[in-house]
C-alpha cells in the first residue's frame, strides 16, 4: 500500500461538501436555504472560479462555523477520510487561528483566544484508530494587521507540541504594499527557531523574490519555473521545496490546462528542485491526494519514477520531524494501529 504525506492542506478548505452539507442540515443553518438540494450546493461549492481572490472567499463560508465547539467534529471526519480513502501517513493542516475566534470580541480578546483554538485542533487530531502523524501550520494573513500576525508567530513558537511552521495566506497579490512587514515577521519567526513556508509565486501577481530567502518551503511557487526559471538553481542550493497543488490552478483560473504543469515538473527536476504534490483544499475540489498523483500520470505530466520522487520529497520535507517527531514513531503507529470500532455515528 502506498503511503502519502500531505504538506499543504487548509483546514478551511478540507471539509468535503457532503460533510459540510450534513452539518448545515443538523444545525438548521440559513447558509443552505439558498440551495434547492445537495447537488446544487455541491456544484456551487466545488465549481471553478475566475480568480484566486474569488476562490478564497469560499474559505469564509467554513471559517465561520469552525469554532472551538465544532472543530473536533470537522477534524475527526477529515482524519477518518484521510486515513481510509487517501492512505495518508502524515498531514500538516494550515489555518489562521484568529479567524476561528468569535468575531464579536475585541482584537486583544481574539488574540488571547487563539491558543485555545490551537490546543483544540491539536488534541482533536490525535485519534488512535486513525494513526496519522499530524501537525499544524499557523497562517498569518494578508488581511490582518501586523499586531495580529506577530501574535500568530509568537503563538507558533509557544506551541511546538502542536505547531510545526508558520505561513502567510490570504492571496499573494496583496503582499507588495506590506513587504517590509512580511520580511520583518519572517525574520522574527526564524529567530524563534520556527519553520517557514509561504504562499508565493502562485499567480503572476504574487512574485516577490524578496521573501524567497526566508522560506524553507514555497507554497505553490509554480510561476518560478514558468516565468523565472533563472531562480531555480538558488532554490536547489537552499534545498527549498515547492508545494504544488495541481487541481487548485484550474479551480482558480491560474492555469487553463493542467498539462501546463509539465513545464513546472520538468524544469524543477532538471534543476534539482524538489516538489511535494498536495491538495490545498481537498474539500473545495472534492478530490483526494492519490487522485492528484494519478491525474498527473494520466496526462503524462510526470512519470512513475518522478511520482515516487515526489512522494519521497513530501516525507523528506515534512516539518514535524525537525521538532522531534521521529519517523520511527510514524512507522510504529502504521504497523500497529488501534482497531476501528463500529459505531452508529453518521457523517
Amino acid at each position: 500500500m502506498a503511503l502519502y504525506a500531505e504538506l499543504h492542506r487548509h483546514l478551511g478548505g478540507s471539509v468535503v461538501p457532503r460533510i459540510l452539507w450534513r452539518y448545515f442540515e443538523r444545525q438548521e443553518s440559513e447558509l443552505i436555504s439558498q440551495f434547492a438540494d445537495y447537488p446544487a450546493f455541491e456544484e456551487f461549492y466545488t465549481r471553478s472560479r475566475n480568480t484566486l481572490d474569488e476562490y478564497l472567499e469560499l474559505h469564509t463560508l467554513v471559517e465561520r462555523v469552525q469554532t472551538v465547539e465544532t472543530l473536533p467534529y470537522f477534524i475527526y471526519r477529515l482524519l477518518r477520510g484521510a486515513y481510509i480513502f487517501e492512505n495518508l501517513a502524515y498531514l500538516e493542516l494550515r489555518y489562521t487561528p484568529y479567524l476561528r475566534t468569535p468575531e464579536h470580541l475585541s482584537q486583544s480578546e481574539r488574540i488571547d483566544k487563539m491558543a485555545e483554538i490551537v490546543e483544540v485542533v491539536g488534541k482533536a487530531s490525535k485519534i488512535p484508530e486513525y494513526p496519522i502523524v499530524t501537525s499544524q501550520i499557523l497562517c498569518m494573513h494578508s488581511r490582518l494587521p501586523y499586531d495580529v500576525n506577530k501574535a500568530i508567530v509568537d503563538l507558533a513558537a509557544q506551541s511546538k507540541q502542536y505547531v510545526c511552521a508558520i505561513d502567510v495566506a490570504g492571496g499573494d497579490s496583496s503582499y507588495g504594499e506590506r513587504m517590509e512587514e512580511w520580511v520583518q515577521l519572517y525574520n522574527y519567526a526564524l529567530s524563534l527557531g520556527l519553520n517557514t513556508t509561504g504562499h508565493l509565486y502562485e499567480t503572476t501577481a504574487g512574485c516577490y523574490p524578496q521573501l524567497l530567502p526566508y522560506l524553507m518551503r514555497i507554497g505553490h511557487g509554480i510561476q518560478i519555473p514558468l516565468l523565472y526559471p533563472e531562480l531555480l538553481p538558488e532554490l536547489a542550493r537552499r534545498n527549498q521545496c515547492l508545494e504544488v497543488c495541481p487541481t487548485t490552478y484550474i479551480k482558480t483560473g491560474t492555469l487553463e490546462d493542467i498539462r501546463q504543469l509539465k513545464q513546472v515538473f520538468d524544469s524543477c527536476f532538471d534543476a534539482g528542485v524538489d516538489i511535494a504534490i498536495c491538495t490545498d483544499n481537498a474539500g473545495l475540489h472534492n478530490v483526494r491526494l492519490p487522485f492528484e498523483y494519478e491525474n498527473l500520470l494520466t496526462y503524462d505530466i510526470i512519470s512513475f519514477q518522478q511520482l515516487q520522487a515526489c512522494q519521497e520529497a513530501a516525507f523528506r520535507h515534512a516539518f514535524a520531524w525537525s521538532y522531534g517527531e521521529p519517523p520511527a514513531s510514524l512507522l510504529s503507529s502504521l504497523l500497529n494501529p488501534q482497531p476501528v470500532k463500529a459505531t452508529a455515528m453518521r457523517d
